[in-house]
């Protein structure tokens, strides 16, 4: 436990409380902040280094650094390996089979739902889940959380497919080309690497409305049937699905007062993400980022620090 020296008020400015800005200096022994994001054309990426800039103007003489991964379970490893302070996850990706999360890490927040796209060419055959059986996929980027959930649900169902271990990038460029015949994307909405298909090939979404049910009956917890908007991409209409939250994963040995500092930053600061930024730079998806929802992280403990945050702005 974090002595009173060492609480939340260690990263607060001298006047009126307001969280560290222009004057005070960073925690001690906190000379960088690692923050484990994802793989090129995800939006683990992008909202990564929007986070990483909103918490490096809070916490001067800190340099918060983005360390580019493939997903999920890569950055569940850095962070019990210390190769990382902080990490995305889905929270199925997390979450053991003793429906606990592993030693050395909890939770700081959760931040948004990811939908989970199975993409196609417009002309394509295929016209439902079961008709990927024989076809060539991409799993998602190797440990990411697209292929922890993929792989799930294709064991679950028993489909038979074969497939390539492919970020979303890759994924997006093996579709084009023909190298594979669909896509499996878990990401937030709209995500850039299936934005760009669309813009340029028209695509169409198959519908898991089925497969969303068979998940959350066999693990419950995780999985939230969801609908992929008719907003989401051009031309593609609303499209049923499955939806898995992700949450800020944080290494057990992280100082509460950084905790405490990073959930101020998030749920005071995030929706600066959605505005006043360029097409490329903003992060639709800190719109779902909110206090209601940010303290629920399933099974997964809250750090201290994080729930010494949520105590003291219960509403």
């Amino acid at each position: 436990m974090q002595s009173a020296a060492l609480s939340r008020r260690a990263v607060l400015a001298a006047a009126g409380g307001v969280l560290l800005g222009c004057s005070g200096d960073a925690p001690a022994d906190l000379a960088d902040l690692r923050l484990a994001t994802g793989p090129e054309g995800a939006v683990y990426r992008r909202i990564g280094g929007g986070l990483a800039e909103l918490i490096g103007d809070q916490l001067p003489g800190t340099s918060v650094v983005t360390v580019p991964s493939r997903a999920s379970t890569d950055n569940i490893r850095m962070l019990l390996r210390g190769h990382a302070d902080l990490g995305l996850s889905s929270l199925d990706a997390v979450i053991g089979p003793d429906g606990l999360p592993p030693r050395g890490i909890s939770a700081l927040c959760r931040l948004y739902d990811s939908y989970l796209h199975l993409v196609v060419l417009d002309g394509s055959p295929i016209r439902s889940f079961a008709q990927l059986a024989g076809h060539r996929i991409s799993f998602g980027a190797r440990d990411s959380g697209t292929e922890f959930t993929t792989r799930r649900l294709v064991e679950l169902t028993g489909i038979e497919v074969t497939g390539d271990t492919l970020n979303q990038a890759e994924s997006a460029a093996a579709l084009v080309s023909g190298d594979i015949d669909a896509q499996f994307s878990l990401t937030g909405i709209p995500t850039p690497a299936i934005s760009q298909v669309a813009a340029e090939h028209p695509i169409r979404l198959i519908e898991l409305a089925d497969q969303a049910g068979q998940l959350a009956r066999v693990y419950r917890g995780p999985y939230i049937p969801a609908t992929i908007p008719v907003t989401a991409y051009d031309g593609v209409p609303a499209t049923p699905t499955v939806a898995v939250p992700n949450v800020l994963l944080a290494r057990d040995g992280l100082r509460s007062d950084v905790v405490y500092a990073v959930a101020e930053t998030i749920f005071t600061r995030a929706g600066v993400l959605t505005t006043d930024r360029p097409d490329a730079a903003a992060v639709p998806e800190a719109w779902q980022i909110n206090v209601r929802t940010g303290i629920s992280t399933g099974s997964i403990p809250l750090h201290p620090g994080a729930a010494e945050w949520f105590r003291d702005h219960k509403r």
